[in-house]
């Protein structure tokens, strides 16, 4: 009878509690935010299989309605010096997990969605690779946080948000030991923006700390990696209408399309993409949203979308859905609760989409922030797939040449040489100093997602991440 006794009132408690919210029976970990803390799942064996390899997932709360997710994988060899490295998805308003699980993750998402396969060529073969998988800004992936905050964010807010994210990591007795790591910014497309934004805001912190202005912990940062990168769309956009007519593979759109947007770039009225971005390049966020917001949904809509025609815009090559997609593996409730996760899991944020876009953060000049860190000797990789048409090459060399840093001589005499691993052709590339590009053959946007030439898939993008993290440049093999 005792027994009985005691075990009903340990179910008691534990309801109690439940129902009062500080524990989610679902997810392992506490339900409420636990300001300037994290709340951790460690070693699900979701994802990494590895033996040995430590992992931890769950949420930094940067206050009380503020929580960012995490996931944390330590590197399969040589966790104790390996660096840590940062991975932010590109898109707007989209979440890391399709890095993780698309690209360059210790798993990939399978073609039916619902399950996960080792990666060999994941990149934490070299690197504490935590968050090589952030969701941000708040309300992407699984971090969420109060509604009306979606409606003003801004780099500037997105980037103080990871910075305290980073602050709360590095003061967590399990990570700790990863302060003084060599520290890296790696992400795609929109994604360049971010590096650029948070780069600059991360050394502009380290500068406070050291002058004793503000108290907290460096960021050591080393690396910076941008795949398909845009951040000047005045200087990129008319290289799309090039591409669209002379890539290696196909031309995307007719004679007359060309020509009918040709003129709609150019038009000298208030209807023209080129007039219309130079005013939002002009203005700013707190003058006048309209007209960055019109902009952009000309420039977006009316130019680039255009201008791939009816083939895919992430791979030219085939109108394959590739690589699958990743929602339906994590809207999964029982995956969900290994991993610490709670809500509703959100690929992709349509209002912080809006957010971004109506300040004209997607169509401001970012070169001049990209150029800075690279004449301040952070280690710098541009990468692209030939296949691609969102982050084609054809807008990334001319203005990887025009950056104004300390090598842009060399990067304009250098030429395009070939870019071989293992012994294999992968593309062309050029390196100058601690600033490299790479035009993978054949892949699409996602190029960790791809293989070919006797090479596996992500087996290329490993190489040139592995190579600029710890060489500080890429070269042939």
């Amino acid at each position: 009878m005792s027994s009985m006794i005691l075990k009903l009132s340990v179910v008691a408690v534990w309801v109690a509690t439940v129902a009062g919210g500080l524990i989610d029976p679902r997810a392992g970990i506490p339900s409420k935010p636990t300001p300037g803390q994290l709340r951790v799942v460690e070693n699900s064996g979701v994802c990494e299989t590895t033996p040995g390899v430590y992992q931890a997932s769950g949420y930094g709360d940067l206050s009380s309605t503020k929580s960012m997710w995490f996931w944390f994988f330590e590197s399969r060899n040589d966790p104790e010096n390996a660096p840590l490295t940062l991975w932010l998805e590109g898109g707007r308003g989209t979440s890391s997990m399709r890095g993780l699980f698309q690209e360059n993750g210790p798993c990939r998402i399978n073609n039916d969605s619902s399950s996960v396969s080792l990666n060999p060529y994941s990149w934490n073969e070299v690197s504490n690779v935590r968050s090589l998988y952030i969701d941000q800004p708040i309300g992407v992936g699984f971090s969420y946080g109060p509604e009306d905050i979606l409606a003003a964010i801004t780099e500037d807010e997105a980037a103080t948000d990871v910075w305290n994210f980073l602050q709360l990591f590095f003061a967590d007795s399990r990570f700790s030991k990863y302060k003084a790591s060599n520290f890296g910014i790696w992400t795609e497309l929109y994604g360049a923006s971010y590096a650029a934004v948070f780069g600059n805001y991360f050394l502009d912190q380290n500068d406070r700390i050291a002058n004793g202005s503000i108290s907290g912990t460096p960021i050591n940062l080393k690396s910076i990696g941008v795949g398909g990168g845009v951040f000047d769309p005045l200087f990129q956009y008319p290289f799309y209408e090039d591409y669209a007519v002379s890539n290696p593979y196909a031309q995307l759109i007719s004679a007359r399309t060309v020509l009918d947007q040709t003129r709609l770039w150019y038009a000298s009225d208030n209807s023209g993409i080129l007039k219309m971005i130079q005013d939002c390049y002009a203005t700013s966020y707190e003058e006048n949203k309209i007209v960055c917001w019109n902009a952009v949904l000309a420039a977006n809509q009316g130019w680039v979308d255009t201008l791939f025609g009816s083939s895919n815009p992430y791979y030219v090559r085939s109108n394959e859905n590739y690589p699958p997609s990743v929602t339906p593996y994590l809207s999964n409730a029982a995956l969900q609760a290994k991993i610490g996760a709670q809500g509703t899991y959100n690929d992709t944020n349509i209002y912080v989409a809006y957010s971004l876009e109506e300040g004209g953060v997607w169509l401001h000049d970012h070169s001049q922030e990209i150029a800075n860190l690279i004449n301040k000797g952070i280690s710098t990789l541009f990468w692209v797939g030939d296949a691609d048409f969102y982050g084609n090459y054809m807008a990334q060399e001319p203005l990887l040449i025009s950056l104004p840093t300390n090598f842009q001589d060399g990067m304009y005499e250098t030429p395009l040489t070939n870019y071989n691993v293992n012994g294999h052709s992968a593309g062309v590339f050029k390196q100058v100093d601690s600033w490299s590009y790479v035009r993978v053959s054949g892949a699409g946007h996602q190029v960790g997602a791809y293989g070919g030439n006797s090479l596996e898939r992500g087996q290329t993008a490993l190489q040139f991440f592995n190579q600029t993290i710890t060489q500080g440049h890429i070269f042939s093999t």
